[in-house]
């Protein structure tokens, strides 16, 4: 846990060197030379922050010409995900897991009864634009958070699509610190998509129960971290 936390704090404070210096989207990076002395951290650890946050779209690494900051939505995305990742305890993020299995099982269940021939084109269209692993990884969490919203829209509670909005930033924070890259991510891939044939061949019980076994998931890596 103390490794884990470490690690995000170097992460947000070489994200922090983009506020600090007033660096604009397109802009190049110090130098790795600098950022070491700058942030006081050995070589591999700024290497490994740095891979970290490129994945993530707010850096642009290029071979030879250095590291520089990514495009402006990336950009808000990024420093916003990771300011709530580090003040977002992982206790007050299990309370909100919890709270979200038992919303999202239910509207699992009641999208597989409900949806359209349309609804499960809208889908199934977010589950392929996950399946690309070179999406950067903000943009792969907010369709992510899409597909999980559109399941609620579907289900048709106005009292279920308020909720989700309400904790949208803790749903988030909640990604980041369970979700890996898109390269890593096949077990999340593997369950969007049991639950989407549920959906299609509308049965209820199976779409209750893939949903299920992904919200389990994220319980058990929330477990993780407060072990």
């Amino acid at each position: 846990m103390k490794q884990l936390n470490g690690r995000r704090r170097r992460i947000w404070r070489i994200a922090g060197v983009i506020k600090d210096q007033n660096l604009s989207a397109g802009e190049r990076l110090p130098g790795e030379h600098e950022l070491v002395e700058q942030l006081k951290v050995s070589r591999p650890v700024l290497r490994e922050a740095l891979a970290r946050l490129q994945s993530m779209g707010l850096f642009d690494i290029q071979r030879g010409r250095g590291t520089f900051v990514g495009n402006r939505t990336s950009l808000t995305n990024c420093v916003r995900l990771l300011r709530s990742a580090v003040t977002i305890s992982p206790q007050e993020l299990r309370s909100y897991a919890e709270l979200r299995t038992a919303m999202e099982v239910q509207a699992a269940r009641q999208a597989a009864e409900l949806a359209t021939v349309d609804d499960v084109a809208e889908l199934a269209a977010l589950l392929k634009q996950l399946d690309d692993e070179d999406l950067p990884y903000a943009e792969a969490l907010e369709l992510d958070f899409a597909f999980h919203r559109k399941l609620i829209d579907i289900a048709g509670n106005p009292l279920m699509q308020n909720m989700i909005e309400v904790i949208y930033e803790f749903v988030l924070t909640q990604m980041v610190r369970t979700t890996p890259s898109q390269r890593e991510n096949a077990l999340g891939r593997k369950l969007h998509k049991a639950i989407l044939r549920a959906v299609r061949e509308h049965n209820p019980d199976a779409a209750a129960d893939a949903m299920q076994q992904h919200m389990q998931a994220v319980l058990d890596r929330l477990a993780r971290e407060t072990s």
